[in-house]
């Protein structure tokens, strides 16, 4: 990469990516260095555009990490500094609390091993409790045992991503959107479509765009950022909500993805999701949008095809899940008996998760971050980034120094 001119307009800081993880790195290095001149750059028009704003709202409680994985440790302490943050700023939340369900005997045990990751994470208040004592919590639900988790909740991070973004525009950081940032090199300098920057520090926190960037600088194409896209399904408005808090199946050890699953949203909607599709797109919220670029080189890394070849079964199923909506409400009937199709509503949402697949066709399942000379890169940061996105940001900015 050609090092930027000396004309070049120059910052203390330039965080690339506006969402919530973004911003939070550059509340946290203002933070720091108050007075500092940092810039944001976002290539759409506003905060949030994408994981951060098609998501499904959970705070979650840090029971599914690995202990000691930086998932672990970073959503814990993330979700308290959420809670903070949404206290202090008035920003609607709740602590509704969330069971994880164990149908029968068969997912005992790996609810014993959640049980345990939960304990060894020190995720507030997580209990096991007995099949009979499900009702209790939500009534329409049932199973052979649960952990229930009282700290979970929900909030719209979109709204948060707002909220930080006012805050940082009150303290002189500029904001350049429609800026799509084409390279960053090492000793920061920042190309963009239309311009050129410099910066001490550059931090890129380009969620489905993560690997791209990060490839500009001369970093290692491993891992390789492989579309997935989760869609959800709503409930028709009730009186009560079918669900008080969050129901969440026992996930597949194997896999990243939690499964469909319930959650009451602040304004009584009850959603059911998310699917995890392979697409063709890194912005697929329509399902049938392809885009040849991303295509390519999700069909042109050999870890697509070992993954391929691992969990198609997993695949399939998933493709007929998305396709049938008699199938979607299926799932989530094995915890609230008695759904139907009959109890949708037309309206549907997606997202698109950005997962790190490695070159063998491993699932990355952690936090990825990396650095080469003064920029700083995260390279995997799927759920529970949204979360952990204030701890996330400490940890990135005591590693970039």
């Amino acid at each position: 990469m050609t090092t930027p001119a000396p004309t070049a307009p120059r910052f203390d800081a330039v965080v690339v990516g506006a969402g919530i993880v973004g911003l939070a790195v550059a509340r946290e290095l203002l933070r720091r260095r108050p007075g500092s001149r940092i810039a944001v750059l976002e290539q759409e028009a506003d905060v949030a555009a994408h994981q951060s704003g098609h998501n499904s709202g959970v705070i979650h409680g840090g029971i599914y990490y690995q202990p000691g994985s930086l998932k672990a440790r970073l959503c814990v302490e993330g979700a308290r500094l959420m809670y903070d943050y949404c206290a202090e700023h008035q920003i609607p939340h709740e602590r509704s609390g969330k069971l994880i369900v164990a149908r029968d005997a068969s997912e005992l045990g790996r609810l014993d091993e959640l049980e345990r990751r939960g304990i060894a994470n020190q995720v507030p208040g997580l209990r096991r409790i007995a099949g009979a004592e499900i009702a209790g919590i939500e009534p329409h639900a049932v199973g052979a045992a649960a952990l229930h988790a009282p700290n979970t909740g929900i909030v719209d991070y979109a709204q948060v991503a707002r909220a930080i973004r006012a805050e940082l525009e009150g303290e002189g950081v500029v904001f350049r959107f429609g800026e799509r940032v084409e390279e960053v090199d090492e000793t920061g300098g920042v190309r963009t479509a239309t311009a050129r920057l410099r910066a001490d520090r550059v931090v890129v926190c380009a969620g489905l765009w993560a690997d791209r960037l990060a490839r500009s600088s001369g970093a290692d194409a491993n891992p390789r950022i492989v579309p997935f896209r989760g869609a959800y399904l709503r409930l028709k408005h009730t009186e009560t909500p079918v669900v008080r808090g969050m129901i969440y199946p026992v996930p597949d050890p194997d896999l990243p993805f939690l499964g469909v699953h319930l959650t009451r949203h602040l304004d009584g909607v009850v959603s059911l999701g998310p699917t995890a599709m392979l697409v063709g797109a890194r912005d697929a919220y329509r399902l049938r949008r392809v885009r040849g670029r991303d295509l390519a080189e999700t069909l042109g890394w050999p870890g697509t095809w070992r993954v391929a070849r691992r969990y198609w079964r997993t695949g399939v199923d998933e493709l007929a899940t998305a396709v049938s909506r008699r199938r979607f409400v299926a799932a989530a009937a094995q915890y609230v008996p008695g759904l139907g199709v009959e109890d949708l509503d037309d309206s549907t949402q997606a997202g698109v998760r950005a997962q790190a697949v490695d070159r063998d066709g491993t699932l990355v399942d952690d936090f990825v971050i990396s650095s080469r000379g003064a920029a700083g890169f995260v390279r995997n940061a799927p759920s529970p980034a949204a979360t952990s996105a204030f701890a996330l940001a400490r940890e990135l900015v005591d590693r970039l120094g």
